[in-house]
């Protein structure tokens, strides 16, 4: 066995990706969104990090400031849309335009609205409180 092969996880071992991470910067707003506007489940104990159900899918929250610091790195926070996160979060659901019209109908922020994409998927896109982006679609 190389030394490569002794530093890698064995290929028959169940290796499945389990959680998706949020930095974030105000703790109680974000859990606040996930659980009463997206409908996470989550045992919070008001401290500086969160982990999240949604059925199979997991969602955990890490205060932003906190890790910066205890990595050595300055605390520099991003404005508006969240476009130094080089991904996004993405939903399915078979109810789309009912979640659409409930997410407009509590005022969060919509940043393109629903429509249906040339190949058929019907999908829009959200902004959570601190400006990470969120796909809801079929």
């Amino acid at each position: 066995m190389s030394e490569r092969d002794d530093n890698t996880i064995n290929q028959k071992e169940e290796n499945n990706m389990k959680d998706v991470g949020l930095f974030v910067g105000d703790m109680k707003k974000m859990v606040s969104f996930y659980c009463d506007i997206l409908n996470f489940e989550t045992d919070w104990d008001g401290g500086m990090y969160a982990t999240f159900k949604k059925g199979d899918n997991g969602l955990f929250m890490f205060d932003r400031k906190h890790f910066a610091e205890s990595i050595g790195e300055t605390y520099d926070p991003p404005k508006g849309i969240n476009l130094t996160m080089e991904m996004y979060l993405r939903f399915t659901t078979p109810e789309v335009d009912d979640v659409y019209e409930k997410l407009k109908n509590l005022n969060v922020r919509i940043i393109e609205e629903l429509s249906t994409k040339p190949w058929g998927q019907r999908n829009f896109f959200i902004a959570d409180p601190e400006g990470n982006i969120i796909e809801i679609g079929d």
